[in-house]
């Protein structure tokens, strides 16, 4: 018998894995898997037309409430098992899917730019600030950004996070001043110029699986962390620690996961009600998720992790970033900002200066708004 609703996530297996096994155990969701990229080249609207369950993470919401194609949370949960997840969620994942005063995901999937390194080949600890992640880039040339895709652009408002951690760009009126995008400017294009060639091209999954598998790369200081690849499994394991800190001492990084949204097709009965709250249920993120190869959002699995979990030093030694992790903008027309501003930096980083990024950061991220936004 076909499951009553369709949903649709990403093809990674912390994407699947996890939320495929649940099915097996409550046949209610038949789950389809798109590419991690698939929200930038299929529109939120067409996807939530034919699902009923969606995947997202947290900069499209803009566009999905433009649209009006999600549901409220509030229409299908009480307030106290919403209040319950929120209180239960890590950092700022459940705030994350908060808009426009209302609930719009429930954060299945808790995750963030960290340090990947490779502890085998440094000589030293892991550096703790930028100063630090500097000096090892000029000494070794094995130092890699993540610039593939958005991730330029991401690196860039990570280490801008660093340098003036008070701000918040959520609501996406307000932009980093020029110092401070210049100042990131600069640091980014020095550590981009050493970057090793052989994994500019690669996506965080990409950049992970080759530092776990060659040696050319010793550390990374920003990228999406995955605890596929600290597993003790692997020949070459990698080691997760928090992102580098500017001068106020906060590890800077924006805040990825994920979280379950339901389209307005999505009619919801007390099965699947009662399915999702297992899914953010104590038991599920702590064991069920994690054994599954998936990231949990409950901050009992990062602050405390079971002996049960996998590779939990993973997230003992990341859990200060992702707590003080930055939600991205998430007015409207963020995605095309995002990618328009990563498309920049890779083409300009090299030639440019770094002032003159800065200021044209800043025109992208005005032309982002429509009147009225």
């Amino acid at each position: 018998m076909k499951p009553p609703y369709r949903g649709l996530t990403w093809d990674h297996p912390r994407g699947y894995a996890a939320l495929r096994a649940a099915a097996e155990r409550d046949p209610l969701i038949e789950w389809n898997i798109h590419p991690l990229e698939g929200f930038e080249s299929s529109p939120i609207a067409s996807l939530c037309a034919e699902y009923d369950l969606v995947v997202l993470d947290h900069p499209h919401l803009g566009e999905a409430l433009a649209h009006d194609c999600l549901r409220p949370l509030d229409e299908v949960f009480e307030p106290a098992d919403l209040a319950r997840i929120a209180a239960d969620t890590i950092g700022r994942e459940y705030a994350s899917y908060t808009m426009a005063g209302r609930q719009w995901a429930l954060p299945l999937d808790a995750a963030t730019q960290v340090m990947a390194a490779r502890a085998d080949l440094l000589d030293a600890e892991p550096p703790a600030d930028w100063d630090a992640v500097r000096a090892l880039s000029a000494r070794t040339g094995k130092v890699a950004m993540s610039l593939a895709g958005p991730h330029a652009f991401l690196s860039f408002l990570s280490i801008a996070a660093a340098l003036d951690p008070a701000i918040d760009l959520r609501d996406g009126g307000r932009w980093h001043a020029e110092a401070v995008a210049t100042e990131a400017c600069a640091l980014l294009a020095e550590l981009a110029r050493r970057s090793p060639a052989s994994v500019r091209g690669k996506n965080p999954i990409g950049l992970l699986a080759h530092m776990s598998t060659q040696d050319d790369v010793v550390l990374c200081p920003l990228v999406y962390g995955y605890v596929n690849y600290a597993s003790a499994g692997l020949a070459r394991r990698l080691s997760f620690h928090d992102a580098p800190a500017g001068a106020a001492g906060v590890p800077g990084s924006i805040l990825g996961g994920t979280g379950i949204a339901l389209s307005r097709r999505c009619a919801v009965d007390d099965a699947l009600r009662a399915h999702l709250l297992w899914l953010m249920s104590e038991p599920a993120q702590t064991a069920f998720i994690p054994i599954h190869d998936g990231q949990p959002s409950h901050r009992r699995a990062w602050n405390q992790p079971p002996q049960q979990m996998p590779s939990p030093g993973f997230y003992r030694q990341t859990v200060r970033t992702l707590q003080a992790a930055s939600i991205r903008p998430r007015h409207a027309g963020y995605i095309a900002f995002q990618d328009q501003a990563s498309a920049l930096l890779r083409d300009r980083l090299a030639a440019s200066p770094p002032t003159d990024l800065a200021r044209a950061l800043a025109r992208l991220h005005a032309a982002s708004h429509t009147p009225g936004d």
